[in-house]
């Protein structure tokens, strides 16, 4: 596989698609730290993390509101063909305030207005809306 945060937001996009209740998918620290951002905002209904040693895993509870997924779009920007940088004076709300950055700062996995605010600016990993 050569992007796994690609990976992490088909899963989940597909996820909601198929009105799945979760998903398993393999564990790293980034893909923790994305879902981390995307719990406090409720788009999950969160994570857990198992497994062990070599073998460790995450499974993904899926946030529906009246049946209705949470999570209406997830994109992912910085690639590895193509790697995007954001200043903190170049980084703007997303769908008009109704989504978010998630960005890679030297302080950490961040959201946009989060890095705007601490003044830190870095790779654009994905937009949530």
């Amino acid at each position: 596989m050569t992007d796994p945060i690609s990976d992490l937001l088909t899963r989940i996009r597909n996820g909601y698609r198929a009105r799945k209740p979760l998903i398993v998918l393999p564990h790293s620290e980034l893909k923790e730290g994305i879902l981390r951002l995307l719990e406090a905002r409720r788009y999950i209904g969160g994570f857990e993390k198992k497994g062990r040693r070599i073998r460790k895993f995450l499974e993904v509870k899926l946030h529906y509101e009246d049946s209705a997924p949470a999570l209406h779009g997830i994109r992912r920007i910085s690639k590895p063909s193509r790697r995007i940088y954001l200043g903190a004076d170049d980084i703007r709300p997303v769908r008009q305030g109704y989504g978010f950055l998630i960005v890679s700062t030297s302080k950490g996995l961040l959201s946009g207005e989060e890095a705007r605010k601490g003044r830190v600016g870095g790779e654009v990993i994905a937009e949530v809306w």
